[in-house]
């Protein structure tokens, strides 16, 4: 399949409406590859990226049925809530895993698909993230509709040489989750063959090229 092309914009975004503005010029990426058959429900999900050499630019779009929000600091158990996450890879061997709930709250940690050797970015580094959130419930329907912008530093990549991300070439994918919620869900940008749910596999990363 053909490589997800990430534009670049030459401009230094330094506001919430400027990242609008942006988003609203972009392709829409759908999040709604269902890889388990246990985990049947399936909220409405997309996103929207750029870069600017210095940031990758990303905004989330999600409808559900239900909202958890429980943690609150840097590095908490994010993915037990209503829960956004986008895992890249920029060589073999290592990859970084950024999940945020619909607040923003972050977890970011980074290594190699074994787990037990992955480490965790410190909350001075993952509070060098912007993020703007909106949520909303829909007063005729038991729906929530929540949005998340981030506006996520290159350097946030403290383990890669990486001056720019302008001709950057890497893996990636993007995923829905929220293990807590009264119907848990694990969706996913490109499919993933595991026998359980399982973000951390980076052999199914799709291809995806910073211009």
């Amino acid at each position: 399949m053909n490589p997800l092309k990430i534009p670049c914009y030459n401009q230094v975004f330094t506001s919430e409406n400027e990242l609008e503005a942006l988003f609203e010029q972009l392709p829409v990426q759908s999040i709604d590859v269902l890889s388990w058959n246990e985990f049947p429900y399936k909220p409405l999900v997309t996103f929207k990226i750029a870069h600017n050499g210095d940031a990758i630019l990303l905004k989330y779009e999600v409808e559900e049925s239900f909202l958890r929000i429980n943690s609150f600091k840097p590095n908490d158990s994010v993915w037990e809530d209503s829960c956004v996450e986008f895992f890249i890879s920029f060589h073999e061997g290592l990859y970084y895993n950024l999940e945020f709930n619909s607040l923003g709250v972050a977890l970011i940690g980074y290594g190699s698909a074994d787990k037990a050797t992955r480490k965790r970015l410190s909350s001075e580094t993952i509070e060098r993230i912007k993020s703007f959130s909106t949520i909303k419930k829909k007063m005729d329907e038991n729906i929530v509709r929540w949005s998340l912008s981030l506006y996520i530093p290159i350097d946030v990549f403290e383990k890669e040489d990486l001056a720019s991300f302008r001709g950057v070439n890497g893996r990636a994918n993007f995923y829905k989750c929220g293990d807590l919620l009264p119907r848990p869900h694990f969706l996913s940008w490109k499919p993933i063959t595991a026998p359980a749910p399982n973000f951390h596999l980076p052999n199914y990363f799709g291809e995806i090229e910073f211009e």
